[in-house]
């Protein structure tokens, strides 16, 4: 069976759940393999076209399911359980359909979700505001992008992408949404890295490239008002929900193959493997964690999702308060994450470490994640609310 023959012809919201399991369960059987080949998960991201959850964040009378953003970000982590490759590209389509709607003007976002559910596009990102080697000029009534850009997430195999370059001698952000083959875009598969290996995160050039006036994100534009600031938080939410994801994943595996394969230790005073006391321990200590975080963390989706219902009325003390919230939750899942995806191997044994299981991937691929904008960064803007009672400065990564 395919992963195409899991989706049904016509997702309603309240199947979503139901088919993201049903996906899960496909993408695990080929995960571990993928993982070792990298690569562009082609069959994974067309059988999420043909899912329909591509659309779970726009709204229905624009064609969508939705769905609000506690529920979308469960389905990221139960993707990411068993695969945060395909979990990562998956998020950022709604990351950036978010993009579309925070940045830009209603008769800009609502065609583009119509065509998103109509043609079922995927979305790529090739924002990335740390790389400053894009820049646009102003090009007739638009502009010409030249340059390039890395950690383009989702890049290849998409048909849209969300691209920002520099503009003027004062370096102001320029971001637009443009088609993905467009004349003098070149998307490369240059993503080698130890973990994340399918989120074809490689680089992509622009060379003399067409950026119309109507699909530039000008008003309100990146971070211009508390509501256009969700934008960073819900890219942190995000990545917050991979991370437990995969911890949860790690954790299953785990668990499974203690109760199945793991020996007894000779020294042990235990009958059975399961009744052993240190590994009980660690197994205690896993859900403890576990548990703290997915609190903290679904609490964060419950808050964006008021903030987001509030739209332009959103004020930069409740922004800020969420974007404290969401730090919180995100120090918890990757702490927790990294202790766990290491630990994992303490309660699973020698044999586990067969690089056929390649159990390695969950802490290979939460490592490399929880380094996408530094965890210090995030405790620095928690101690300076703790201790001074100052909210975080909206910028693109808080």
């Amino acid at each position: 069976m395919s992963h195409l023959d899991l989706i049904s012809p016509e997702l309603k919201a309240k199947d979503s759940w139901q088919v993201a399991q049903q996906l899960a369960a496909s993408f695990a059987k080929t995960a571990a393999v993928r993982d070792q080949l990298g690569g562009t998960p082609k069959a994974e991201r067309d059988a999420l076209r043909a899912s329909g959850l591509l659309t779970l964040i726009i709204p229905q009378s624009l064609g969508g399911l939705g769905a609000s953003w506690h529920e979308t970000l469960s389905i990221v982590r139960e993707l990411a359980k068993v695969d945060s490759s395909v979990a990562h590209v998956f998020a950022f389509q709604h990351l950036l359909l978010a993009t579309l709607r925070l940045f830009g003007q209603s008769e800009q976002w609502q065609p583009w979700f119509e065509q998103t559910v109509q043609q079922r596009w995927f979305w790529g990102n090739a924002l990335n505001p740390l790389d400053p080697r894009t820049t646009s000029v102003a090009q007739g009534s638009g502009y010409e992008f030249n340059g390039s850009k890395s950690f383009c997430s989702g890049a290849t195999d998409s048909d849209m992408l969300v691209v920002s370059a520099l503009q003027g001698a004062d370096s102001k952000l320029l971001i637009a949404a443009i088609p993905s083959h467009r004349a003098g875009i070149t998307l490369h598969q240059d993503w080698d890295n130890i973990g994340q290996r399918q989120t074809d995160s490689g680089s992509v050039d622009f060379n003399h490239v067409a950026v119309g006036a109507e699909e530039a994100l000008i008003n309100p534009g990146p971070l211009t008002t508390p509501f256009s600031g969700l934008r960073p938080l819900i890219a942190q939410l995000i990545l917050t929900n991979i991370y437990l994801g995969i911890a949860e994943g790690a954790l299953n595996e785990a668990r499974q193959y203690t109760l199945s394969q793991r020996r007894l230790w000779p020294a042990s005073l235990a009958t059975r493997v399961e009744q052993d006391p240190y590994t009980l321990l660690h197994y205690g200590e896993f859900w403890a964690g576990l548990a703290g975080a997915r609190l903290l963390t679904d609490h964060a989706a419950q808050a964006l999702d008021g903030a987001w219902q509030q739209g332009e009325r959103l004020a930069s003390a409740e922004r800020g308060q969420l974007a404290l919230t969401i730090a919180s939750a995100k120090v918890a899942a990757a702490r927790v994450g990294l202790d766990l995806t290491s630990r994992m191997f303490e309660v699973t044994g020698a044999r586990a470490t067969t690089a056929a299981l390649r159990l390695d991937r969950f802490w290979r691929n939460l490592r490399v994640h929880t380094l996408h904008d530094p965890l210090d960064y995030k405790l620095q803007e928690l101690g300076n609310w703790a201790l001074n009672q100052q909210i975080p400065v909206p910028s693109f990564y808080s």
